[in-house]
């Protein structure tokens, strides 16, 4: 294998012999706001105030990762840079196999669409998946971007690792017992239920498919509006990853050397790292996927006991040997706070419903308790969005996390109202436990108005068998406010008490230009307003009524006046003598008496 990527950099004393290299090299392409220290590591000017971020609220848990850093030359070096083994490696780099990097800038493609003010770029999923799980294990992957094998991380069992047990009942690390990252992201389960993605649109969500995985990647990175062109909200987006300042650093390495140049080989000839964050002294790095070994068990100190002397010498033999104590475990590791958790209460929410395009006036509020009913502060509660729907929390996401307070009360971020109605629902449950939850029933009703007026004065119009020169223009709104998208049917009625369809008079025209003098499905701006198609007249003077009506009740009425037609003068009447004309030509002349 080592032949294949080319050799390491080993730490040590060439290491150090480089190190003033490194720190060049490295200094010159970091972020902004990074430095790095004398060994090519990176430093943040924030690192120190990462996120008080706990395992399970984190993409990975925290899990290990590659702590292995960038070549210190260019991704392309120039023909002066010489070649050997720093040039091989850093050519071996820089190469990301095919559909690797297809996953990664087509989840770019996909999150400048959606979430363009994230700029999130490929080179940082590049970045995350190299240190995550080596490119996919090099690119070990099918055709449609699924890893040839499993990508598992050791289960998060507390042992040196974050204790997160069992949220999927093994569905997707097969592990019942506790959680373990899954796929080339590292994804732990209980964040994949509702960070995953389908991103090669074969209509499932599985952290092993790269394309689901990277797309999964740039929505959690994106989550809460973060601008990742801004140093600041990229440290926090990449922590909230995994809550390490060394990892961090080691991300942000990779991210620099990325954008430096890449390109693209074939599948499954990626190099390999080879330092995890789990390495002990003495232990070997465990493959990617497969668990590492158990640290090694420390010497137990008892030196053997004193032999008695030999028979003769006149030595005083030596006092037995006082018998050990009885041997006590040693004192388990005290619950935390989501531990003692038994189940959730609801926390005196109110009903909650709002209209669509609407924010919830009333926010979800639940308790954690115990088991005999006591408050548990500091445990997080995830509120998940469940149903068909477009409802958000703030930021867009379906998905919030909150830690209980004082009175064990966690309070959800207000829910922002999408545009399908009917009903849904927001399970609140404990992060990284399975306990009982609680389920919250949401309503979404349709845009409603209360008031609908006439925009313009001016007076509706037209002789019989014409078209109306004005269109009818109206403004609809709620509470005094605008009311946009608001459904409106305008109909023409017989009269003010007679709200039949008038089959005569004023009439629109469908698409086959046939008259209609019904109209449904239409919506006002976002501003409200509404203008209706051209209105015609058929041969019937007189004044007609035009209502509109919305979600809401809100109804207005406007006249409409048809003249009759011009009447034509009557032909002349061909018997009747011809006027005398006056024209002095056609005049007789007059002839003089003789």
């Amino acid at each position: 294998m080592a032949a294949h990527i080319g050799r390491r950099l080993r730490k040590g004393a060439a290491t150090t012999a480089v190190a003033a290299a490194a720190v060049a090299a490295l200094s010159a392409s970091q972020a902004p706001g990074a430095t790095v220290d004398d060994q090519g590591r990176q430093n943040t000017g924030d690192a120190t105030s990462a996120p008080d971020t706990a395992a399970d609220d984190s993409a990975t848990g925290n899990s290990p990762y590659y702590t292995d850093l960038p070549p210190l030359n260019s991704p392309a070096p120039s023909p002066s840079a010489g070649s050997g083994e720093a040039g091989d490696r850093s050519a071996a780099e820089a190469g990301i196999p095919a559909t690797v990097l297809d996953a990664y800038k087509k989840a770019e493609a996909a999150l400048r669409e959606k979430k363009a003010g994230c700029n999130l770029p490929w080179q940082l999923l590049a970045a995350i998946g190299k240190v995550e799980s080596g490119q996919a294990r090099g690119g070990r992957v099918t055709a449609d971007g699924t890893t040839v094998t499993p990508i598992l991380g050791p289960q998060l069992d507390g042992n040196g690792f974050a204790l997160i047990r069992d949220t999927d009942n093994g569905a997707y690390d097969g592990n019942r017992m506790y959680d373990q990252a899954v796929g080339p992201m590292q994804f732990i389960p209980s964040t994949w239920s509702w960070a995953g993605r389908d991103g090669n649109g074969d209509g499932r969500k599985d952290p092993n498919n790269i394309y689901d995985a990277a797309l999964a990647a740039g929505h959690y990175l994106c989550r809460f509006d973060w601008d990742l062109s801004e140093p600041g909200d990229l440290r926090k987006a990449i922590l909230s990853y995994n809550n390490s300042t060394e990892y961090l650093n080691t991300v942000l390495s990779w991210l620099e050397y990325y954008r430096k140049g890449t390109h693209e080989i074939p599948d499954g000839t990626g190099a390999l790292p080879e330092d995890r964050s789990d390495a002990r002294p003495g232990v070997t790095p465990s493959a990617p996927g497969t668990t590492p070994p158990a640290r090694p068990g420390k010497p137990s100190g008892s030196r053997p006991s004193p032999s008695p002397s030999a028979p003769g010498t006149g030595s005083p033999s030596a006092p037995p040997t006082t018998p050990p104590p009885p041997t006590t475990p040693p004192p388990s590791t005290p619950p935390t706070p989501t531990d003692t958790v038994h189940h959730l209460e609801d926390a005196g929410t109110g009903t909650l419903t709002a209209m669509a395009g609407h924010t919830f006036a009333e926010r979800i509020s639940t308790r954690a308790e115990t088991e005999a009913g006591k408050a548990v502060a500091k445990v997080r509660i995830r509120f998940t969005i469940v149903g068909d729907t477009d409802t958000t929390f703030a930021g867009g996401e379906s998905v919030a996390t909150v830690t209980t307070d004082a009175s064990g009360v966690a309070v959800a971020p207000a829910l922002q109202a999408g545009e399908k109605t009917g009903a849904f629902a927001v399970q609140a449950a404990v992060a990284g436990r399975s306990v009982k939850g609680v389920p919250y029933k949401v309503t979404v009703t349709q845009r409603v108005a209360d008031a609908l007026t006439r925009v313009g004065e001016k007076e509706l119009t037209c002789v019989a068998g014409g078209e109306f020169a004005e269109p009818v223009e109206v403004k609809a709104t709620y509470g005094g406010e605008a009311a946009g998208k608001v459904a409106v049917t305008a109909k023409l009625v017989t009269s003010a008490d007679d709200p039949a369809e008038n089959d005569k008079g004023p009439y629109f025209k469908d698409a086959d230009g046939k008259a209609i003098r019904t109209l449904t499905g239409l919506r006002t701006g976002p501003d409200g307003q509404l203008t209706l198609p051209k209105l015609y007249a058929d041969g019937t003077a007189g004044t007609f009524l035009l209502r509109l009506t919305t979600a809401g009740g809100a109804t207005l009425e406007v006249e409409l006046t048809v003249e009759p037609a011009a009447t034509p003068s009557p032909d002349p009447d061909p018997s009747a003598d011809p006027a005398p004309s006056t024209d002095p030509s056609t005049e007789p002349s007059e002839t003089p008496a003789a």
